[in-house]
């Protein structure tokens, strides 16, 4: 079963091709990783399947629904996104957030209290830290808080767009580490990243993305053998060449 199914998607803006011809398959309860430099389609391809920005042809379903339809409103609460450029309030104490969006996204006290617990536990900051405000944090800790914003109500997919660009080592392990258990726990992911070697470590599937196009498709071993590769970067660039 495929949570989202993408066929041959094309976006322009004015007269630049952003995705050409965009196909993927997204299998339940995976960790799909959408790998490419920067300008090569990720962040299109992430928000048009999100329905934040309309494509101008192809076939899409995500969850069983067309994001262009009606009925996508419905489906949104079972998703969380993590944008790149995405930063926290920085007057307010990361707890703050984390009772915020509790609040804004739970149904009953019971809900309430199981995404607060869910969300301390995916942060793993320590209680000084929760109860000072963000303009204290390191970059790790303000990706772990919104980490753990986007995925406290259970989503049954989350986008994640590089999500652990830039950070040090405890934070990018931590991270990861959340990734897996989730996908343990029936989460679909699909992460964008450009770091090859951070992809080879947690995906099941990798998209090679290109010019808005996938260009090869498959499990890191396949991708390996196919290209007669040692690494992700290895069979990147024997498949892009010297385009970017």
């Amino acid at each position: 079963m495929y949570i989202v199914e993408a066929e041959n998607i094309v976006k322009k803006l004015k007269d630049k091709v952003i995705l050409n011809n965009l196909t993927l398959r997204v299998p339940k309860g995976s960790i799909y990783v959408l790998a490419g430099p920067n300008g090569s389609g990720k962040t299109t391809s992430m928000r048009v399947i999100l329905g934040l920005i309309k494509r101008d042809s192809g076939y899409l379903r995500v969850l069983g629904l067309d994001p262009e339809s009606r009925e996508w409103n419905i489906a949104k609460s079972r998703i969380g996104y993590l944008p790149e450029d995405a930063q926290p309030y920085e007057r307010l104490t990361g707890l703050e957030h984390i009772v915020f969006y509790a609040r804004l996204y739970s149904q009953s006290i019971e809900d309430y209290s199981g995404m607060v617990e869910k969300a301390l536990k995916i942060a793993g900051l320590p209680y000084q830290i929760l109860n000072s405000k963000v303009t204290t944090y390191s970059r790790g800790m303000k990706r772990r808080l919104l980490l753990s914003i986007t995925l406290m109500h259970n989503p049954e997919l989350a986008l994640l767009d590089e999500p652990t660009s830039g950070l040090d080592v405890v934070s990018s392990y931590r991270i990861k580490e959340v990734i897996r258990e989730m996908r343990g726990n029936g989460t679909t992911f699909i992460i964008a990243t450009h770091d090859l070697k951070e992809a080879e470590k947690i995906a099941d599937r990798v998209g090679f993305i290109a010019k808005g196009s996938i260009i090869a498709e498959g499990t890191v071993r396949e991708i390996l053998e196919t290209f007669n590769a040692e690494s992700l970067e290895e069979a990147y660039v024997k498949v892009v060449g010297d385009e970017f």
